[in-house]
């Protein structure tokens, strides 16, 4: 049973002590009331010398006498002067103060030694350049003393002391071919580690500043003033590739700045290559020379514009096929600061994208087709943690040659934080002014280093914002492109505080082509359109000078031509930008062989201006029609006759005489109800319409073809990019589905509805013939339409029996028809009166609506209601003898119109002695109703919709608030109709519900 211990004896616990043990516990485990489980924030940078991070306290303690804080900051460490006697972490150190005779510790601290050729600001042993610090013999023994070892620099051994001074190694080899030592004495020049004769053709001295010009600083950079002039002298010299490629990536931090009169990077950059012409070029390339890295295009004007135009890309891409015909394959080579070649880069999984994002995401971006754009908000601190060093890039696109074998083709840098001669060259629209270049960094946390490279910049500089941009050669009809162009804006960057700084950044891929002759076609179908309205708007403003029965050109001619004319060309910019809209989303989606791109956002601002152009010039046509609309003349003729008389006591004498039977109103009241509901019925269902578009948008998902991508599908997966969408494609998708809905709906309410369901406005009539009761309309002062309401009966105010009877006898054709003339159907009519009848009628109808005083035709003492009632029955008296022919003064014809007559809109024939009624099949009063105007309210939805839509790129708001509007404006058409019909017609509002 060795395996098993055996328990200690613990005394037994009695129950008192039970109680205070959980009482002492309970006390111990609850915590302050007031602080509860806070504790104050303390950071190792803010504890100072004398004290150190307590990792399990995480808060500052103090150190120990003759102790200060360790370059860790976690624990502590001795004062120069003193050894450590013992350490186990924190402020767990004891020291001790050496001797005077051994002032100085060794370099691990727990021993005190002498130092014979002085002390380190640590109290650390130094010793001369070229020479070894020895403290300890070959075994490990300790000295008394420290030994100073010269490094052996004759030709025997070329050594020399290695940067922390702790071995003897091969010096470098320009001292050896200088010197043939390891000493660079003067007059040979040192610089950077290296050693240069004095009797060579050095380059000129260059000038370690690195100017950043966002913030007006220029500073001395601590790698510039260690490698730049080593760099250049090695790569002028010896050709050394690793040096010329350092130069030139100190000159692309210098951003490739080039001036006349400074030798700065880029101007020793410059010197070599323009003095190394003798080596001749790599690749055919005039611009690359042997030995030095591709920097310039070279400077002269105009060379931009060839070097992206003067020659296509030589593949061909496309929406649907292989990968290497639907997708760009960039690759890269990159470099270090130090100029050694890294590796060769495919830019797929986020090479040149600083925002991360899912792998599907991020390689979207070289989806040919695809408008890419990516933006974030990234801290100072990450930058600075994920880009200790910069790397440096020369973008190649790939593609294959017809041998099989593979060729890159150089693409161009614009650098938009370049000067040339102190101007920003690049920032211009004029490409001849561009000075393009090859390499470009991401982000360089280096070159705003001053005086130690161990520290963190003072300035660091970001590639804030990417753009490779894609233009289609035009006209092409497969897929051919020019060279890309990458373009770089950088953002200078204070250091003050990395942990709240941040800098926003963007990376976008652009696809554009030559849209100039798309804008010429479009400019002369609107000049040609535009004309067309112009005289279209001309014919109908004659049309309305006749109506009005005026022949003077008149400011209010004007200005009915403008309302006109705003309406037609609202028409025009209609048509164009649905045309347009409609042709992108086809051609765009459908091809297969790339032969157009989508225009970029800023190329469509001219398409949102015809929209908006549209939508103004619209409404205020729907405004004047609503207007016209509530201020029509209306009258409604009562044919029904007294059937006999009836007794009625006279009121004020007390006898009881014989009068005529009153006629019921009743009917009339009914009709005008009638033609209250009718007001505005339209042809579709608005809320149908605005819930289908909705639907077929947002859930079936056509709001996907709007995507600026190359993807015709309607649906999308969870994790792939969503592309931004384009403002044409978005108008175009939700333009056509409200046309195509909408004519649906109006087949569906024409063929099927109307004719076997409820056809309102022939219900209508149907309706005034059985009330015997017609309508008298003008909507000008000398035109209108007329419902001839007449009953074949004689008369309609009648029992169920005898309705029924009356109807019977119409089926059978046991009584004469309906028309206003003999042996005709005719009931509906567009009349043009006379300036005789509508003089006439004006004067009746100031009564009527009781805008003046008594009328002279009425007696000055009765009351306002009998004037209002005696001029109705006059106003009605006065119709009814005109449509019977009794005033021969004021006498009409009936006629058929001319076909150019109704295909005008407008009448040929002067009403000069008689009044003119032709013949309407086509039940057009209806124009004075939203069911005769659906052309009128449908365009003005949709652009309402789209308008909403385009500033809120949201279809579901843009749904919702045109369904407010079309509510609304159904509201007040309803409420003012029915006042204007209350008023013209005397019918009290009150009865119409």
């Amino acid at each position: 049973m060795g395996m098993c211990r055996r328990r200690p004896q613990v005394a037994m616990a009695t129950p008192g002590r039970w109680a205070a043990a959980v009482l002492l516990l309970a006390v111990a485990a609850a915590p302050p009331p007031a602080r509860g489980f806070s504790l104050p924030l303390q950071q190792p940078g803010d504890c100072g010398d004398a004290r150190y991070f307590d990792i399990s306290r995480l808060a500052c303690r103090p150190c120990g006498a003759h102790q200060r804080q360790s370059a860790g900051g976690s624990s502590c460490e001795c004062q120069p002067g003193y050894r450590m006697v013992s350490s186990n972490g924190g402020s767990s150190v004891i020291c001790e103060k050496c001797p005077a005779n051994m002032s100085g510790v060794t370099q691990d601290g727990w021993n005190c030694i002498i130092c014979p050729k002085g002390l380190t600001s640590e109290g650390k042993c130094k010793c001369l350049n070229n020479e070894i610090l020895v403290e300890r013999s070959v075994d490990g023994v300790l000295l008394d003393e420290a030994l100073c070892i010269h490094c052996n620099g004759s030709e025997q051994s070329f050594s020399a002391s290695d940067s922390s001074g702790n071995r003897c190694v091969r010096c470098e080899q320009t001292f050896i071919n200088v010197t043939k030592s390891c000493d660079c004495s003067s007059p040979n020049v040192l610089t950077g580690g290296l050693c240069f004769s004095a009797s060579e053709n050095l380059p000129p001295k260059g000038v370690a500043t690195v100017r950043f010009g966002q913030l007006g600083i220029t500073l001395t950079s601590t790698w510039f003033l260690k490698n730049l002039q080593s760099s250049a002298s090695a790569c002028w010299l010896y050709s050394n590739l690793t040096a010329c490629q350092a130069l030139g990536n100190m000159c692309v931090m210098n951003m490739n700045s080039l001036s006349s009169s400074s030798t700065d990077a880029c101007g020793l950059f410059q010197y070599i290559y323009i003095n190394t012409a003798r080596l001749g070029i790599v690749n055919s390339i005039s611009f690359w020379r042997h030995n030095l890295p591709w920097l310039y295009y070279g400077d002269q004007p105009g060379l931009a514009s060839q070097v992206l135009e003067a020659n296509h890309f030589p593949t061909t891409f496309s929406f649907k096929g292989t990968d290497k015909d639907v997708k760009l394959q960039f690759i890269a080579a990159s470099f270090d600061a130090a100029g050694n070649f890294l590796k060769w880069q495919n830019l797929e999984g986020g090479v040149l994208q600083l925002c991360s994002d899912t792998q599907t995401r991020l390689d979207a971006a070289y989806t040919f087709g695809t408008t890419y754009q990516q933006s974030c908000k990234i801290s100072v601190s990450k930058i600075l943690l994920d880009f200790a060093n910069p790397i440096f890039y020369d973008l190649f696109l790939k593609y294959n040659g017809d041998n099989g074998q593979q060729y890159l083709w150089a693409v161009p840098v614009l650098n938009l934080n370049l000067q040339y001669s102190e101007m920003f060259v690049n920032q211009g629209s004029n490409m001849n002014n561009w000075l393009l270049t090859r390499r470009f960094f991401l982000v360089d946390t280096l070159s705003g280093k001053e005086n130690d490279l161990g520290k963190l910049p003072r300035v660091i500089r970001i590639a804030s914002k990417i753009t490779i941009r894609i233009r289609l050669v035009s006209p092409t009809q497969r897929g051919t492109i020019y060279p890309p162009l990458i373009t770089v804006a950088y953002t200078d960057v204070l250091v003050q505080n990395p942990e709240s700084q941040s800098v926003m950044v963007s990376f976008s891929v652009s696809y554009e082509m030559d849209q100039s002759e798309a804008q010429v076609q479009t400019d002369i179908t609107l000049g040609v359109l535009g004309g067309l309205a112009v005289l279209w708007s001309l014919l109908k403003t004659a049309g309305w000078k006749r109506r009005t029965g005026s022949s003077i050109i008149d400011l209010q001619t004007v200005f009915k031509f403008l309302l006109f004319y705003a309406g037609d060309l609202a028409n025009v910019f209609f048509v164009i930008t649905v045309g347009t809209g409609i042709y992108w989303l086809v051609f765009f989606k459908a091809q297969q062989f790339v032969s157009v791109l989508l225009p970029l956002p800023s190329q469509e601002e001219y398409f949102v201006t015809y929209i908006a152009c549209a939508f103004s010039l619209k409404a205020l046509q729907f405004l004047q029609l609503l207007v016209s609309q509530l201020t029509i003349d209306i009258f409604f003729i009562d044919w029904e006759r007294p059937k006999g008389k009836v007794l009625k006591a006279v009121e004020g004498e007390g006898v009881i005489k014989s009068a005529v039977a009153p006629v019921s109103i009743w009917r009339t009241y009914f009709i005008a109800n009638e033609w209250n509901e009718i007001q505005t019925v339209r042809k579709i269902n608005h809320l149908f319409q605005v819930l289908a578009v909705l639907f077929f948008l947002e859930v079936v998902g056509f709001s996907n073809l709007a995507l600026m991508d190359s993807s015709s599908s309607l649906t999308r997966s969870s994790d792939s990019y969503i592309a931004p969408c384009s403002r044409i494609l978005r108008f175009g998708v939700s333009a056509a589905l409200w046309l195509a809905i909408a004519l649906l709906q109006i087949i569906f309410f024409s063929v099927f509805y109307e004719r076997f369901v409820e056809d309102k406005i022939s219900q209508f009539v149907d309706l005034c013939c059985m009330s015997n009761i017609s309508v008298f309309l003008l909507s000008h002062s000398c035109f209108g339409y007329y419902i001839h309401g007449r009953s074949v009966h004689g008369h309609a105010d009648t029992n169920m029996e005898e309705m029924n009877m009356n109807l019977k006898r119409e089926a059978e054709n046991l009584c004469s028809q309906r028309g206003l003339l003999p042996n005709t159907d005719g009931q509906t009519f567009q009349i043009s009166i006379s300036r005789k009848m509508r003089l006439h009628y004006d004067r009746i109808h100031e009564a009527l609506t009781r805008k003046r005083g008594p009328a002279r035709l009425l007696d000055s003492s009765a009351n306002t209601f009998e004037q209002s009632t005696r001029a109705y029955n006059t106003m009605n008296k006065f119709l009814g003898s005109f449509i019977d022919h009794v005033h021969k003064e004021m006498d009409y014809i009936v006629k058929d119109k001319l076909l150019l007559e109704r295909i005008l809109g407008m009448e040929f024939m002067e009403p000069m002695e008689k009044s003119i009624f032709y013949n309407d099949e086509g039940h057009s009063f209806s124009d004075v109703l939203y069911y005769g105007n659906e052309t009128t309210l449908l365009i003005f939805d949709i652009l309402f919709f789209s308008v909403v839509d385009l500033a809120s790129q949201s279809f579901i708001l843009a749904a919702i608030l045109t369904y407010l509007q079309q509510e609304i404006f159904r509201f007040i058409r309803n409420t003012l109709g029915q006042k204007n019909l209350a008023s013209k017609t005397l019918v009290d509002e009150r009865f119409l519900i």
